[in-house]
């Protein structure tokens, strides 16, 4: 995977994939006013890249540009949250 490739967004399987073998995921599901993030999902060949943090981050802005609050449901949305305080005013 190059790094050019941003995250592409799935809403009829209400995820986000980066172009990885298996493909890397950040899954949701959407409730009224709020996006719950659920699994965040990287290969073990391609972990220690940042492509967790960039479905995240991804993920983060369209819920932001939606008008939806967050709710971290998956361990490491909880955890990128946690280092990113400028993403505290998402949080449901």
């Amino acid at each position: 995977m190059t790094p050019q490739h941003a995250p592409r967004h799935e809403p009829e399987q209400q995820r986000f994939t980066l172009p990885t073998t298996p493909v890397s995921v950040l899954d949701y599901r959407l409730a009224p006013g709020r996006v719950v993030f659920t699994h965040t999902g990287v290969p073990p060949a391609h972990q220690g890249q940042g492509l967790a943090a960039r479905l995240v981050e991804a993920g983060l802005h369209w819920a932001r540009d939606q008008g939806l609050k967050v709710e971290p449901a998956c361990s490491y949305v909880q955890t990128y949250l946690q280092r990113h305080p400028e993403w505290h005013p998402l949080v449901a």
